[in-house]
């Protein structure tokens, strides 16, 4: 599946198939620090590739949907770890 080929959220089957561009270790971090290293990150992730953010903040899965609305990018999706409760 190409970037062009996305339009929305993905399943988690798709999205586990997916290579990041660029991991962002936001996990431990109170809002606003995981969306903060987003938008740090953001810059080196070229056009079409993928950020991914680990989150262990609650507040991550409103504020990222809505950032990436608000600067023109897709939000594929989010998953909670089956294993920690944390977001990617």
């Amino acid at each position: 599946m190409s970037m062009s080929e996305i339009k929305g959220e993905l399943s988690p089957e798709e999205l586990r198939k997916l290579k990041p561009s660029k991991t962002v270790d936001a996990r431990g971090m109170s809002c606003p620090g995981p969306l903060l290293a987003a938008k740090q990150a953001i810059t080196e992730v070229p056009i079409g590739g993928i950020l991914e953010v680990l989150s262990s903040d609650p507040g991550t899965k409103r504020d990222l949907p809505l950032w990436a609305k608000k600067m023109g990018h897709v939000y594929l999706a989010r998953l909670r770890s089956q294993v920690t409760g944390e977001y990617s």
